[in-house]
């Protein structure tokens, strides 16, 4: 028996199993982007409107170059389908599911990722993916995850900066994510957590970890610090900016810019680590996993016989048959979690509004027909009600709508216990504020993974009592003064408008909502 690997796939030497395998493949991913259209539509958004994510559009590129560099992995080798690997689709089903159910994006983003790459595993053969591993891990990238760290990241960053400062003279205030000096408030908003430079630096670190080292050590130290280091960047960033306003006496001239400069730095910072690196560089000689043309796994000794496993006049042909058991199988499983989520979803219906009773006025405030009048801005508040068996990707959705702004607005939570947990945004560029709350079952609801799991489980029982409730409260300016994100009213006072007027509606709006998601019966 020959080890050489032949050239033609069949007997009549029409060609080898590649042409059938990749025709299998494209038709079954196509499908699969039909199945899964809505979460690389939410992707293609955010990379289009996020800039933490822009440089998505770079990772299908480079993971195809990546893969040009790696083809003589492939010389030699045919495609070897597994059938049996088809059912890998399963566990992955679920998890995709399970974002499904609790309303994770990212989460349905991975999954559906992970169901196209089972597709290649089963009808390529595990030699293929094996010789493709780095690229095909690299498309990891095009899932813009990561946006739930900012709230962790910019309390990082403002730890990091109250340490630097108290290591200086300088004096300080630190309240939350507002650093008040002499020189005047600084605010860490979402732009200043460093999740752009965090996300783009991870990308990087996993591009150049693929690339010039071939040991796995290497390559997670290179991961960690790829993680590490651009969030102690970036706080030094932020403290640079703080130490840069205490000596020209303004904060407003060390911010203007900041991001431009911060990116100046992140570049620094990159370079740094490359030449770090580089030192310990593994790029020469064979790469691993290749062994030159010894590598190819799937390779068919010359003259074997392939007995066909279809009967049809077409599918007899053993080229055609495996890889379209493969696919239709793999395909088949991935559909069958979206098909269980929307049976799951039938006639859950649409959220209605529910008029608001009143808002309470606080000091200073005065209820006006619309709503409050607080000076010269005007508050107005609204109610949805959603059925019991709603997904509370609808919820997030709906608060999205109402809250969502640029990465530079002022945010901050506020928490009555036992009450409500707000979360508030103060638009940077628009004039004006919203706030938001959610009830669940008569109790606050965050939008975490309990509640979203609570969620879940009265979606799969077939509803409850009551369903989610979400209060919008907005802040908008009205004629006769400035909005309450204006430049002449200081940012403290911004956000004590705020907790003092959604503070007071502990007895108002609030007590409405959990009464409504107590009692609200869910649409059938």
């Amino acid at each position: 028996m020959s080890g050489t690997a032949i050239e033609v796939g069949a007997e009549d030497g029409r060609g080898t199993g590649w042409a059938p395998a990749l025709l299998v493949l494209g038709f079954g991913l196509a499908l699969l982007g039909a199945v899964f259209a809505a979460e690389g539509a939410a992707a293609l958004q955010i990379w289009e409107t996020s800039t933490a994510y822009n440089h998505c559009w770079l990772i299908a590129p480079v993971a195809a170059w990546l893969a040009w560099e790696r083809r003589h992995r492939l010389r030699g080798m045919q495609p070897a389908p597994a059938p049996v690997l088809a059912l890998l689709a399963l566990p992955l089903g679920l998890g995709w599911l399970l974002a499904e159910r609790l309303g994770i994006m990212e989460g349905r983003q991975l999954m559906a990722l992970g169901l196209a790459e089972v597709l290649v595993l089963a009808v390529l053969g595990r030699g293929f993916v094996r010789a493709m591993a780095a690229p095909l891990a690299y498309l990891v990238f095009l899932v813009p995850f990561g946006a739930f760290a900012v709230p962790l990241l910019q309390r990082i960053t403002a730890w990091l900066i109250e340490f630097g400062l108290g290591l200086t003279s300088i004096p300080h205030y630190v309240d939350g994510l507002i650093i008040e000096t002499p020189a005047g408030l600084f605010y860490v908003a979402e732009a200043c957590a460093g999740l752009r430079f965090s996300i783009a630096a991870l990308a990087f670190g996993a591009l150049y970890a693929i690339v010039i080292f071939r040991s796995p050590s290497r390559r997670l130290a290179v991961l960690a610090l790829a993680v590490a280091v651009p969030i102690v960047a970036n706080g030094l960033r932020a403290l640079g900016i703080v130490v840069l306003g205490h000596y020209l006496g303004s904060a407003e001239a060390a911010a203007a810019d900041h991001l431009i400069y911060g990116w100046a730095f992140f570049s620094l910072v990159i370079i740094l680590l490359i030449l770090a690196g580089l030192p310990f560089r593994e790029d020469g000689g064979r790469e691993d996993g290749a062994r030159e043309d010894a590598g190819a796994v799937a390779m068919l000794p010359a003259g074997a016989p392939q007995r066909p496993i279809l009967a049809h006049p077409i599918l007899a042909r053993p080229l055609l048959a495996r890889p379209m058991v493969a696919g239709t199988l793999a395909v088949a499983l991935a559909g069958l979690a979206p098909l269980l989520a929307a049976g799951l979803d039938r006639g859950a219906g649409s959220p209605q509004a529910v008029a608001v009773a009143g808002l309470i006025a606080p000091e200073g405030c005065e209820a006006v027909a619309a709503g409050l009048r607080c000076g010269p801005v005007l508050v107005e508040a609204r109610l949805l009600a959603f059925p019991a068996r709603v997904n509370w990707a609808a919820v997030a959705a709906a608060r999205r709508q109402a809250y969502s702004g640029s990465d530079e607005d002022s945010t901050f939570a506020l928490v009555v216990p036992g009450r409500a947990l707000w979360q508030a945004r103060l638009f940077a560029d628009r004039s004006g504020a919203a706030a938001t709350a959610a009830w669940l079952q008569g109790v606050p609801a965050g939008d975490g993974l309990r509640s979203r799991a609570l969620q879940a489980w009265a979606n799969l029982q077939g509803g409850g009592a009551g369903g989610p409730v979400l209060a919008v409260v907005t802040f908008r300016p009205v004629a006769g003064g400035p909005g309450p994100d204006s430049p002449g009213l200081p940012l403290v006072a911004e956000a004590a408008l705020l907790r003092m007027v959604l503070a007071a509606q502990s007895v108002g709006v609030v007590a409405q909502a959990a009464l409504v998601s107590g009692t609200l019966p869910g649409q059938p």
